[in-house]
């Protein structure tokens, strides 16, 4: 059976009757987990283990893991920074900025990988203009440079523990004050002026980035579609100029910024016609058997392979993880991602060297 273009969430610890029922739909490819869906290591490896035995090939495994305030999984975890400490650390020394966001992916990989999930979706590579509500300290830096270099140094990290990075949120979240958890942010730039925000995905495309995740905000210069619905951005912007061949993912579509565009079968159908290769749709079950009830969509076998590729590499057991936490780089790694974590921010006054 190929991977379906849906990733949907489950109830608890464990599967329900109810969750392997969805699961086992041809149309469903991936699991995403949240915190309510993690205690233990020991539960968290028995969790994954299920939902890999659902299907052949298994279903991909997913969770938001960047570090900072969108860490899902905590205890029996490396606790990571906010990503905008390591732009911090490389606006201090360039090269240990660079090692500690090849680390920070590399951490989230291996750690991960330890229990058979397949993909963090990290790096945010939204620049830090100050004011979104939902970025902040999300966001590696303000210069696009400087968000490409370090961008490009975690999706190394992450290649290095057996993981494909997914960089989010295209083409860009950092300039809107709206969250599109509860709001449709709204980006008046003209698309010249977004150049900035496409200089990161540029140069992680140009070093084989495996996936992206959509925006849902409107740059209504472009279309007065969310980027995530359009396919001005995916088809013709993403796909067309930038060349990338890779899995498109939407934000998830239960969310405001995504609502006021039809019922949850219309924004699929739209993201589908868009482009994308795999639509989240997630803490809302009732949505997804709208969706599966309503959407009736075949296997497409360019998208199934597209998401094939991601899944993740090397072998993964509680056995795995005990002995990566008892590697020196492990220690070394967990250690220096801790102390920028704790680390106080420098006061630097002005006329200061």
């Amino acid at each position: 059976m190929t991977l379906g273009c849906l990733m949907v969430d489950v109830a608890g610890r464990s599967l329900l009757p109810e969750d392997r029922a969805v699961l086992e739909h041809p149309m469903v490819g991936g699991v995403i987990l949240f915190t309510r869906n993690y205690d233990t290591p020991e539960q968290l490896a028995a969790l994954v283990a299920e939902i890999r035995a659902v299907r052949s090939p298994p279903l991909l495994v997913a969770v938001d893991h960047e570090g900072g305030r969108v860490q899902r999984f905590r205890p029996g975890f490396t606790l990571l920074p906010a990503m905008r400490r390591v732009g911090r650390e490389y606006d201090m020394d360039r090269k240990q900025g660079r090692a500690l966001a090849r680390d920070a992916g590399w951490l989230i990989g291996a750690e991960l990988r330890a229990f058979g999930i397949d993909l963090a979706f990290a790096p945010v590579v939204d620049l830090e203009y100050g004011v979104s509500e939902a970025i902040g300290d999300r966001a590696l830096h303000a210069d696009a440079a400087v968000v490409a270099e370090l961008a490009g140094a975690v999706m190394l990290g992450m290649r290095d523990a057996g993981m494909s990075a997914t960089a989010k949120h295209f083409p860009g979240h950092g300039a809107v004050v709206l969250d599109s958890h509860v709001a449709l942010p709204v980006d008046r730039r003209a698309y010249v002026d977004l150049e900035p925000e496409l200089t990161p995905y540029r140069r992680m495309i140009a070093n084989g980035l495996a996936s992206i995740m959509m925006a849902h905000v409107v740059f209504d210069a472009v279309d007065p579609l969310p980027a995530s619905l359009s396919r001005r951005w995916v088809a013709g912007v993403l796909r067309g100029n930038l060349g990338f061949q890779g899995a498109v993912f939407t934000d998830d579509l239960s969310m405001a910024g995504a609502a006021a565009f039809g019922g949850i079968v219309e924004r699929a159908r739209l993201a589908l016609a868009a482009g994308c290769d795999m639509l989240l749709v997630c803490n809302a079950r009732g949505a997804v058997h709208e969706v599966l009830d309503g959407l009736r969509r075949g296997p497409e076998p360019v998208s199934s392979l597209r998401l094939a590729r991601l899944h993740g590499h090397g072998a993964s057991g509680l056995a795995v993880y005990s002995e990566l936490r008892a590697s020196d780089r492990w220690q070394r790694t967990s250690a220096a991602l801790e102390r920028a974590r704790d680390a106080r921010p420098v006061l630097r006054l002005e006329g200061d060297a």
